[in-house]
């Protein structure tokens, strides 16, 4: 069952993002559906206005609505009961791509805070970062990319259950943290790149 305060995130966290000039990667976007768990999830990735395709800096976003999350949703809206909070699991990937040179995890580091704006009550706590490599057939000269992530739990308050516009008022910090992160990422020095 998809459950409408999940949805109901997923627009909160659009408009943030498009308030802040975010440009969304339209062939990006997922919503998936784990048949056997049951867990729904929301991915996407906005990437600064004017980068192009492949963008230079993104932001992957997955959204997590787990089973037992619902659970507890359709406890408090059939029974009226408000036992143990829903909670939407976010995670937060910024991504530098397109480098010539092997880059420094440390220099981004520097420019990255430890953890996010508050979302409700939580805050999304950074984690280590991963460098890639990408080669082409040839096995010459090829290309880096360096991602952080944030990740950490929404936890949804009885008022929110019942008033959607809390979801707008929680997530609006998202938009304008993640765009001036992108900003750093992008203009921090990674070994020449």
């Amino acid at each position: 069952m998809l459950d409408h305060v999940f949805t109901d995130a997923i627009g909160a966290l659009r408009d943030a993002f498009e308030h802040a000039r975010l440009e969304r990667q339209a062939f990006e976007e997922r919503f998936q559906s784990d048949i056997l768990l049951g867990d729904s999830m929301w991915q996407t990735s906005y990437s600064l206005p004017g980068e192009g395709l492949p963008p230079r800096v993104q932001a992957d976003i997955s959204c997590t609505w787990s089973t037992w999350s619902q659970a507890a949703y359709r406890s408090w809206y059939v029974d009226d009961e408000f036992t143990e909070p829903p909670r939407i699991e976010i995670e937060i990937v910024l991504r530098r791509q397109q480098l010539p040179n092997f880059p420094e995890p440390g220099r981004l580091l520097e420019v990255l805070p430890a953890e996010s704006p508050a979302i409700g009550g939580e805050k999304l706590l950074r984690t280590g970062p991963t460098v890639e490599s990408f080669y082409g057939n040839d096995l010459n000269a090829p290309e880096y990319a360096i991602e952080v992530g944030f990740s950490g739990a929404y936890e949804l308050t009885e008022a929110g259950l019942a008033d959607g516009s809390t979801l707008d008022t929680d997530f609006s910090a998202l938009g304008g943290w993640i765009a001036g992160t992108l900003v750093r990422v992008g203009d921090v020095e990674l070994n020449g790149s």
